[in-house]
């Protein structure tokens, strides 16, 4: 860091302190921006609480909206024990709900004295590093003019920097993608400004984070994909949970087929992620749960989410190829759970598989078919998701994910995002019907096994009651059914 590089201070939110390059600038005022339900006091609470619980910063929080009384609730729910610190002296609210107006434009002014001088001796009191006002624009539309607004707001900022506080200071907006603020003058006059989003697209919502702005400091540009958990509050993914890598396992497990496992150069690496694509009835859920009966003949669990099929279903298939899966879930090995992408955001599921990988621990997981999500994703969400999902799963444990084939897969993304994707990806494996002779046939090939040699051959594939059966390398093969075997 140079000399005349700005200090940051950490946020705590998590996710958000890797877009901001380390957090908020020291001793300047944030304004975060957003429209009805993105989350703005959240992010100002979180930022209070967070300082307190993780950097021992205490704080005030000004509200011009609601009740500390409902403040507290909603801190409560997320862990955070806000009357506690209330009582250490180390969180002070101040309410000015009771000097707000109704949000109408009306002619007159605000006394800005008396608050920044209630501000003041709160933050003295407290010791305050840290000062949230939510939301600003109660206060803003009391006055007559653009003109007029500029000039108290500019003077308010002034007082909050001669404090020496850092600051987040809330306000409205009324489109996604149309200005920044509600009044267009907030952004000029703060130094920083984020901007929350909550974007219908596809008829589901899509809530994004982005840095408009920090100036004399740098930050990433572009929106990030968040949501808001019911105990963990805002969540920025995938930059909540890409970890520095400590190191690569060289040890091998079974895919639970001993020729898939010869292909593969010896087996798979136990901390490897493996995509295994392919068209309907090509083996990929046979393939799937014999990953699943490998992990729990060899006493490992194994996390199978599948969102094609109900639990139900799935055992019938199992069974069909001699495997019970209902007696393999009772002996706590395995966890099946099955859902539709349809039923949550993209996010939501992420969380949601998170949250079975944190409790059960497994050392395997299955996901089949992450390709289902097509059906939810946005353009970049599904890279997002991958990404986040492999740093989550990068810990010791063999992942197996399988998909449509890659043709389809990255249908809806661009080139530059498919091939981002197929990056995270240790060993792309592909199954594939091609014709000969007027018939269908199964065939196999490894497109890719990082940090091994593999059987470059393009394999013949036969499936009975007894499972997958990998056989010699089929000569002169055509067109693979208007599929070719580049990833």
């Amino acid at each position: 860091m140079s000399d005349n590089a700005l200090e940051k201070i950490p946020t705590g939110i998590n996710g958000f302190d890797p877009i901001a390059l380390g957090g908020l600038p020291r001793g300047r005022c944030t304004l975060v921006t957003g429209s009805t339900g993105t989350g703005k006091t959240l992010f100002a609470m979180e930022y209070l609480a967070r300082g307190i619980s993780a950097y021992g910063q205490p704080g005030v929080f000004v509200t011009f909206e609601e009740s500390p009384a409902d403040l507290r609730r909603n801190a409560a729910a997320l862990g955070f024990p806000v009357e506690q610190w209330e009582r250490e002296g180390r969180w002070t609210f101040l309410d000015a709900s009771l000097d707000s107006p109704q949000e109408t434009v009306t002619t007159g002014s605000y006394n800005y004295a008396a608050l920044v001088s209630r501000i003041e001796s709160a933050v003295r009191s407290t010791h305050a590093e840290r000062v949230c006002i939510d939301s600003v624009g109660a206060v803003l539309a009391r006055y007559p003019n653009v003109g007029s607004v500029r000039a108290e707001l500019r003077r308010f900022v002034f007082h909050l920097k001669a404090l020496g506080v850092t600051s987040v200071i809330t306000a409205e907006r009324v489109e996604e993608y149309d200005g920044v603020s509600r009044l267009g003058v907030e952004e000029f006059v703060l130094d920083n400004v984020v901007i929350l989003r909550n974007v219908l697209s596809g008829e589901r919502r899509r809530r994004t984070v982005e840095i408009v702005k920090f100036r004399g400091a740098p930050h990433r540009t572009g929106e990030w994909l968040f949501t808001i958990e019911p105990t963990e509050g805002l969540v920025v993914i995938p930059l909540a949970f890409l970890r520095p890598g400590t190191h690569a396992s060289t040890e091998r497990v079974s895919s639970g087929n001993a020729d898939l496992d010869r292909m593969c150069g010896g087996g798979i690496y136990r901390d490897a992620i493996v995509l295994l694509t392919g068209p309907t009835g090509s083996g990929k859920t046979l393939t799937a749960l014999r990953f699943a009966q490998a992990g729990f003949d060899a006493g490992e669990s194994c996390l199978f989410y599948t969102f094609d099929e109900t639990f139900e279903q799935l055992s019938r298939s199992a069974s069909g190829w001699g495997m019970d899966l209902p007696t393999m879930q009772r002996s706590g090995l395995l966890n099946v759970v099955s859902t539709y992408p349809e039923t949550a955001s993209l996010e939501d599921h992420f969380l949601s598989i998170r949250r079975e990988v944190e409790t059960f621990r497994p050392r395997r997981v299955v996901i089949d078919t992450i390709s289902a999500l097509e059906r939810i994703v946005a353009p970049r969400g599904l890279l997002d998701f991958v990404l986040a999902l492999s740093a989550v799963l990068r810990r010791d444990t063999t992942s197996l994910f399988t998909s449509a084939p890659i043709g389809r897969f990255t249908s809806s993304l661009t080139p530059s995002i498919a091939a981002e994707i197929a990056s995270l990806i240790d060993t792309t494996i592909t199954l594939r019907y091609v014709e000969r002779s007027g018939s269908m046939h199964r065939v196999i090939a490894i497109l890719q096994n990082r940090g091994s040699g593999h059987d470059a051959a393009i394999r013949q594939v036969r499936i009975d009651q007894h499972g997958m059966h990998i056989g010699d390398p089929l000569p002169d093969v055509p067109s693979a059914a208007g599929e070719d075997f580049n990833p």
